[in-house]
């Protein structure tokens, strides 16, 4: 069993940033390709950042240019950077594998993009 730890939510201004961090408990990055998640209030979870374990990077039109997905094998975390985030971006984060494993999901970490 894997364990995935999100973290680095938070409040922020529309146009600031957040850098969102999800610890796995093992590593498996080299195994599985790892998406970061969100679910907005009253939608569907959706997959907004992918990388592969050869670190090709794929993003939801949404975010692309935004946001920015990486990986760092040695700490088996993976990373979010958000920038110029806008209110639409307010949701809970999460981290998976992608495509996701049910056991998997963590507690995620809340984004709030307000004034």
């Amino acid at each position: 069993q894997v364990q995935l730890v999100e973290s680095g939510g938070g409040l922020v201004q529309p146009g600031g940033s957040l850098r969102l961090s999800c610890a796995a408990s093992r590593s498996i990055f080299k195994i599985y390709a790892m998406g970061w998640y969100r679910q907005a209030p009253g939608k569907q979870r959706e997959l907004v950042a992918a990388i592969t374990s050869g670190s090709s990077t794929n993003y939801a039109d949404s975010v692309k240019g935004r946001f920015t997905i990486s990986r760092d094998d040695a700490k088996n975390t993976v990373y979010l950077q958000m920038n110029s985030l806008k209110p639409e971006d307010t949701a809970v984060y999460y981290c998976n594998t992608n495509p996701p494993i049910n056991g998997y999901w963590g507690q995620g970490t809340q984004v709030t993009v307000s004034s």
